[in-house]
């Protein structure tokens, strides 16, 4: 059977404790949990807040069908992924990706394929807003992301 993965866009923060709570909760079959959790960097204390724009509706799309595709090749009980948009703080969460599964690799395979398609293949625009009260060009792709992504190929 293969887990049906949930799927949240939105502005509001999340608690990383309660939304593990939820997934594991009377979940004797599980026997590993691996989570992610990306913050917001202050970039050496120069960052006022980062800017995250997505396309509403594909970008929901988009991050189910990289959640199906990490369910469909490893066997994963759960898997949850929460990406936040608008004006984040420094130290603040950006995204959650929560995968469980019966056996330990197949979580952590689950979970680092889901955050490497997100971070090339997902509808998401990054700006920094510096503490000068200037602002950043939108944030470029890097080639090591892409990398990461080329791997499960």
């Amino acid at each position: 059977m293969t887990a049906t993965p949930i799927i949240r866009v939105q502005e509001q923060d999340f608690d990383i404790a309660k939304e593990l709570d939820l997934i594991t909760k009377d979940q004797t079959n599980i026997g590993a949990v691996v989570s992610f959790t990306g913050l917001c960097r202050d970039e050496g204390g120069l960052l006022e807040a980062l800017e995250l724009e997505h396309y509403a509706g594909m970008a929901d799309a988009q991050l189910n069908d990289i959640a199906t595709q990490a369910c469909q090749r490893w066997p994963l009980e759960h898997l949850l992924v929460i990406h936040r948009y608008g004006k984040i703080s420094p130290g603040k969460n950006i995204v959650l990706v929560i995968a469980t599964s019966s056996h330990r690799q197949a979580a952590f395979d689950g979970a680092s394929f889901v955050m490497d398609f997100l971070k090339t293949d997902a509808p998401f625009w990054k700006k920094e807003h510096f503490k000068d009260g200037t602002s950043g060009q939108w944030v470029e792709a890097k080639d090591k992301d892409d990398q990461a992504r080329d791997r499960w190929s």
